[in-house]
């Protein structure tokens, strides 16, 4: 399928399914990179996408990195499981920038008692901060309402 692949426009490159096609675009320094690694978590076994997936996370180009988290998240949605290189990058990068969705996915699709232990530990400081943030949330509405209901009272 390499004839349907245009590594300077992108098109096509979701259906890369050969890691030897995307080694040998790596090494040609081809525009794309981030995309096809896409192309390989879903098309790929966990096994032989990984290590591209990581290589494109190392890419110049912040778009395609951007690409090559999504492609970890992807991967994550669809065994249910990453690697441990996989992990450890998420976890280098961090919740936030351009690993947060990735990372959100992984939390999401892989069962927490498969999770590394920073993982289990984002799991629950994720809940705290949605309570915490919900907390304040309803705080914030009802001043807002206490706030309109005085304000109906000093018209009357």
């Amino acid at each position: 399928m390499t004839a349907g692949w245009n590594w300077e426009t992108g098109e096509g490159l979701l259906g890369v399914d050969d890691p030897a096609d995307w080694d040998a675009a790596y090494e040609r320094g081809e525009n794309g990179l981030g995309t096809a690694a896409i192309g390989l978590a879903r098309n790929c076994p966990l096994a032989a996408a990984s290590p591209r997936i990581i290589k494109a996370m190392r890419l110049p180009d912040r778009g395609q990195r951007g690409f090559a988290y999504t492609a970890a998240g992807t991967a994550a949605r669809l065994n249910g499981t990453l690697t441990p290189e996989l992990y450890a990058a998420l976890r280098a990068e961090g919740h936030r920038g351009l690993a947060e969705t990735a990372v959100d996915d992984t939390l999401d699709y892989v069962p927490f008692r498969e999770l590394p232990l920073w993982f289990k530990w984002r799991t629950v400081a994720s809940k705290v901060e949605d309570k915490l943030k919900t907390w304040r949330l309803n705080i914030t509405y009802a001043a807002e309402d206490a706030r309109a209901a005085l304000r109906r009272l000093r018209r009357r």
